[in-house]
């Protein structure tokens, strides 16, 4: 594909027999079949995590969801979960419940298109809500890692698309894969959504998109790095030809991208009658920590920072919004460095425009780590070092902080305020 290169086949021979000689175990595992090896490291992650779920489900005391010492399946359902499990047993509510005058959590918050593969996949297996919850994301799962190493491969060598896809299987919130949450369908989504972007499948992408923008709420992100896509073409047509056909198709695909991407809110205040019913209700997730506010785009990380170093840290608010502005600063640098670079610029793009949706409308607290997920291309900057030293330590650093976050966001200790 022009401006997204792969590999060569030589290039491949000669990275695999420099890395190994005929005949070694090494070997024979660099010359199986891709989704051979990506199945196995998907596999053996999640028996990975599926200890460590079991582990912190034994000393669980009772919650709001379980009692104390859950099984595996009711353990995972819980968060989130439940709320996708409202959704599949009562829909969503055509009056905004009120706490104190303003709009309270409710199912809002949550869209559709989770529940509802995880509805047919108890209609299909005839299994309890929690169990088809669980299957339905780690098959996503399973397709997503499929998925992310195809993206990969358009751009950088087999060892190291493989590699990032270690890292996508044990990064810290990679749990989310076999719990009931729709991260793991939204990735899934999103890696197909940027697979087909990069061999400008422009048409393809607008079934993904309509199931995505159902899924999780970042459709004008992606319409965002779709424009961007648009104007970049257009402005390297000389070198690389921008013919009539994709000149309409993106454009068209970019608006519809936006269009969808404000179907759930619309859908939501059609139902309510109130025009703000949606983001009133993803506000109140935030009041108890800053009370009930309206949404002023691109303040919530200075709000957020304000609030964790003067109230919850004791220090002066301006270290917050300083820190705030060097994130910021750092993410933009990093979009910038040779080896982010070398992911393309499309997926550049992407990152871009995601981080600049969250930097929007997303206050930063406990779930941030979860809302990072989306920003998974950049484990293939990750994997790009060749040392085994390295990366072997990288993977043992990342199952500690796996571990890390089901301790602090999963696991529930009497009102926990550290939702993942």
């Amino acid at each position: 594909m022009p401006g997204s290169p792969a590999p060569s086949p030589s290039t491949d021979a000669v990275e695999v027999a420099r890395e190994a000689p005929a005949g070694t175990a090494v070997s024979r595992w660099r010359r199986s079949p891709w989704w051979l090896s990506v199945i196995l490291i998907f596999v053996a992650s999640r028996i990975v995590t599926t200890v460590m779920l079991l582990v912190l489900a034994s000393v669980q005391g009772p919650n709001p969801w379980t009692g104390a010492h859950p099984g595996y399946f009711d353990f995972a359902a819980i968060w989130d979960g439940r709320w996708y499990n409202i959704v599949s047993i009562a829909g969503y509510p055509s009056s905004l419940p009120l706490l104190d005058g303003h709009v309270n959590q409710n199912a809002w918050a949550f869209m559709p298109g989770y529940p509802s593969v995880v509805d047919i996949v108890a209609f299909v297996t005839r299994a309890p809500w929690p169990v088809a919850a669980v299957i339905a994301s780690t098959a996503f799962g399973l397709g997503a890692a499929l998925v992310f190493y195809r993206l990969l491969r358009l751009r950088l060598l087999p060892s190291t698309s493989l590699y990032a896809v270690v890292l996508f299987c044990v990064a810290p919130v990679s749990p989310l894969f076999q719990l009931a949450y729709a991260e793991s369908m939204y990735i899934f989504l999103l890696a197909l959504a940027l697979y087909l972007l990069m061999l400008r499948r422009y048409w393809w992408l607008i079934p993904v998109v309509t199931v995505m923008a159902f899924t999780r709420p970042s459709g004008l992100a992606f319409a965002l790095a779709l424009g961007m896509h648009v104007v970049y073409r257009f402005a390297v047509r000389a070198r690389d030809p921008f013919p009539a056909a994709d000149r309409v198709a993106s454009i068209a695909v970019t608006i519809y991208s936006g269009l969808a991407g404000l179907a759930w809110p619309a859908t939501a205040a059609i139902v309510t009658g109130s025009i703000t019913a949606y983001t009133d209700t993803e506000l109140s997730w935030r009041a108890q920590y800053i009370g009930f506010t309206h949404l002023v785009p691109f303040t919530p990380w200075f709000e957020g920072a304000d609030w964790w170093f003067s109230f919850a840290l004791g220090l002066p608010a301006w270290l917050g919004t300083v820190t705030v502005v060097l994130l910021i600063e750092l993410y933009v640098v990093l979009l910038f460095t040779p080896a982010v670079k070398r992911l393309g610029v499309d997926l550049r793009f992407w990152l871009a425009a995601y981080g600049l949706y969250l930097l929007a409308v997303f206050f930063p607290q406990s779930s941030t780590f979860r809302l990072l997920m989306p920003i998974f291309p950049l484990l293939g900057v990750l994997a790009m070092p060749r040392s085994k030293v390295y990366r072997i330590a990288l993977v043992i650093v990342f199952l500690a902080l796996q571990w890390g976050w089901l301790l602090i966001c999963w696991g529930v200790d009497g009102l926990d305020w550290t939702p993942p």
